[in-house]
């Protein structure tokens, strides 16, 4: 068992055809063995960003999200009470964004690699090695 979760830009990166080609072969096979995780996080990070202005969607928010996380092979991550407490806990040096902490303490419930292209987060996994990541 090898689960995927994808980082918000991953997701709509993935989405939209834009990630390379070694990272959606991976996205595919994770999402072939059902094994391709998205966050609520990441639908709540969509919604600022369309409200913000910093993205535009083809379709209304409601369906961009319920397109995103049916898409066949996702799972949707379930945001527990424990990844909430170990979002606040993490240990090491990482910045205080509120998404990236729970998104990480989810990676790490569910022993997942994250797909991320933020280095301050490939940083933080490869000094504390509590995060394995795949960059995108």
């Amino acid at each position: 068992m090898n689960p995927i979760l994808l980082d918000t830009h991953a997701a709509i990166w993935g989405a939209d055809g834009r990630l390379t080609a070694a990272v959606t072969k991976v996205v595919d096979a994770a999402a072939e063995r059902g094994e391709l995780l998205i966050s609520p996080v990441s639908a709540w990070e969509i919604g600022l960003l369309v409200r913000k202005g910093r993205l535009t969607l083809a379709m209304g928010l409601q369906d961009y999200v319920r397109a995103l996380f049916t898409r066949r092979g996702v799972v949707t991550a379930t945001l527990t009470p424990q990844i909430a407490v170990t979002a606040v806990t993490l240990s090491g040096r990482l910045h205080d964004d509120p998404a990236d902490r729970l998104l990480i303490a989810t990676a790490a419930s569910y022993g997942a690699q994250f797909v991320t292209r933020d280095k301050r987060i490939r940083d933080y996994a490869k000094a504390t090695r509590q995060l394995r990541c795949i960059a995108c």
